[in-house]
């Protein structure tokens, strides 16, 4: 794959989702249906950003360590790192215990543990979290497309964190984990997404750092763009469309796709 130079862009792969036209989207509420040969050959442009929250707009990978090793250590477990803990989000509180207590202490309690998980992290959201560098000046950038954020993070929490890092401003919408009956990498947010909107899949873009991200992204038929610098494992950029090393490379693929 070639490398822009501009601004962390890396050139687009080819194309994993066939578009065949026309193509029955079902939404929440209704069915839409689009001529995407049509759109992807003449340009409509993107109306639509949709973000992953952790390893995409923020760095919370410190707070959620502190608050997995206050969960775990009245049991005397080995404290886990910053960097086993990257490894371990992307699907929710549930599933961030689980695979923790699944390797450690299968028979611990983990209603228990979730609890107390979510009682301490609520108090300690923004100790440590930040935005990543550029984060702001982007959104803004961007300014006069419909933007969202779609996390598997509780939406509460979720919208505590973007406001005390002043970037809730910038956004549209915003879903969590617990929004939806289902979560990434079901295409289900998305879909939601776009119905509440009225966008087409070929108006809209999907950016995150986790497979989860890139299978909602191509289940929903939206082109998306894989967040290089966040927790993302090896190879999970493999079905992206984009991947930009920086946030700041975003603007330079929506001008693209702007024709």
């Amino acid at each position: 794959m070639e490398q822009e130079a501009r601004e962390g862009f890396l050139a687009p792969k080819s194309h994993p989702v066939m578009f065949d036209s026309p193509v029955p989207l079902q939404c929440a509420y209704k069915a839409i249906e689009v001529d995407r040969a049509f759109l992807l050959e003449y340009g409509v442009g993107i109306r639509l950003l949709i973000f992953d929250l952790d390893g995409t707009l923020i760095d919370s990978s410190i707070d959620i360590c502190d608050a997995l090793n206050h969960t775990i250590r009245p049991y005397g477990l080995a404290e886990v790192t910053v960097g086993e803990t990257i490894t371990l989000v992307g699907e929710g509180v549930a599933r961030l215990i689980g695979k923790l207590i699944e390797q450690r202490a299968p028979d611990l309690d983990l209603p228990t543990l979730i609890e107390r998980f979510t009682e301490y992290y609520a108090a300690h959201l923004t100790d440590h979290t930040r935005a990543y560098p550029g984060t702001g000046k982007v959104l803004q950038a961007l300014e006069g497309r419909r933007k969202a954020v779609i996390t598997n993070k509780h939406e509460s929490l979720s919208l505590r964190i973007l406001g005390a890092l002043d970037l809730l401003k910038y956004f549209d919408y915003v879903a969590g984990g617990d929004t939806s009956p289902e979560r990434k990498p079901s295409p289900v947010p998305i879909l939601n997404v776009l119905s509440r909107f009225g966008t087409a899949p070929e108006e809209a873009l999907v950016v995150g750092d986790s497979i989860y991200d890139i299978e909602a992204g191509r289940a929903a038929g939206v082109r998306t763009v894989a967040a290089l610098y966040g927790y993302g494992a090896a190879g999970f950029s493999d079905g992206a469309d984009y991947s930009i090393e920086q946030i700041g490379g975003l603007t330079e693929i929506v001008r693209l796709l702007d024709h």
